[in-house]
Parts: structure tokens; sequence; C-alpha cells
């Protein structure tokens, strides 16, 4: 049985929540009430205009999961964690296929939400000349794709006690709002235009299409 969470804020507050130090499978939904540019781990804080984003109003943010920016703005990026224990079925040890069995739950949910010719991304990370700024500009594992635009982005933070997931899908891919937030030589309109396949659905649905699949792997 998964224990699930929903919680409205900003990001700051969400990302720096800490992994439990007893991990169980949780569902932690998230929406931002303001708008914010999530920085990976390690992503150097050169890659974004500061001032920008400053006033455009936008909160720069770092999370403690691998990748590139991503840009959350209310209403139109849904943002999950999925934690897993380390004992857990579903944990793997190899970095690299440990999100597989969590893109085929995405895939089910947005299948039954009538998405078709979604596949997991079961290859080594595809790079492209701005996955290391944005997010959704590269492909790894266990991602999931409608041909090649990215539909279900995922970064991972493993510890001893488990795994936490962190998912985002955009209901609305506005490439125009992420321009300007970029250092030069940043990534342009026509670069990021065809990045995402949005999935326009009311976010109750998602979710509950989601943990439909996730109980069903449970099962």
């Amino acid at each position: 049985m998964w224990q699930v969470q929903v919680d409205r804020g900003r990001a700051e507050t969400f990302h720096g929540r800490d992994m439990p130090v007893v991990v169980e499978p949780s569902v932690w939904w998230f929406e931002v009430d303001r708008p914010a540019l999530v920085l990976g781990s390690a992503q150097p804080i050169g890659h974004i205009d500061v001032e920008a984003c400053e006033r455009a109003g936008v909160d720069v943010v770092r999370r403690r999961s691998g990748g590139g920016a991503v840009l959350l703005r209310p209403d139109e990026v849904l943002w999950a964690d999925i934690l897993i224990p380390a004992d857990s079925p579903l944990w793997t040890p190899d970095v690299s296929s440990s999100a597989w069995w969590l893109g085929e739950a995405w895939r089910e949910a947005l299948t039954t939400l009538g998405m078709d010719d979604l596949h997991v991304h079961r290859a080594p990370m595809q790079r492209s000349e701005w996955s290391a700024q944005v997010c959704f500009a590269g492909v790894g594992g266990g991602e999931v794709m409608l041909g090649r635009r990215k539909v279900v982005g995922i970064s991972q933070r493993r510890t001893r006690a488990g795994a936490r997931l962190q998912c985002a899908v955009y209901r609305q891919w506005q490439p125009e709002a992420h321009v300007p937030l970029f250092a030069a030589p940043g990534p342009t309109l026509d670069a990021l235009a065809d990045c995402v396949a949005p999935v326009p659905m009311p976010f109750a649905e998602i979710r509950r299409a989601l943990l439909d699949a996730l109980e069903a792997l449970a099962g």
C-alpha cells in the first residue's frame, strides 16, 4: 500500500524536505504556488541568468537529484516524488535501469488516459546540445517518450534507506518562458520547441491513474 501526500507551496520548501530515516512506499504530490526554476544537484549556477529570474518573479531552487533545470509554474507542471525502501522488490542496484519500472507505471497510467504510442527509454542516456541546461532536452533511463518528445522526466536520489524518484509532467509546454531565464549562450526557442509532449489533463485524473498503476505493481 502506497502512502499518499498532496502539498501545495513553494518549490524550495518541497525540495528541502529530507528523506525519511525509515522509507515507506510513498507518493508525494506537489504543486507550486509560485514559479520556480529547479536546478539539478550539480548544475552550475552559471547556466542561468539569476537577474532575469528575479525580474520574472521566478525562484531559483536546487534539488538533490541530478539533471538539468525544470521550470515549474503554477497549474502547468505536475511534480511527484515516488519513494521506495532499499528492501523493496522494485529496488535495483543498477542505477541505469533503476527507474524503468516507474516509467512503465507512468506509461500504463497515461495510456489509460488515452495517450497512445508511448514508450519507456531503456537505453543509455541520450544527451543533446542543451540537455545539461534543460532536463527535458535529454533522455534518461525510465523516462517516458512519445516519439522523440519527452512526456515524463525522472531524476532520483538514492541513500542506504531507499530511493526518491522525482517526476515531472508538463500539462503545457512553453519554451518561450524558459529561454529568457538562461545565461547566454542559452537554448533557443527552436531548440526547445519539440522537446516535450504535454499531458493536457486535470491533475486529479493523472494522480488517480498513476496510483492505480502503482497499486497494480504492488499487487
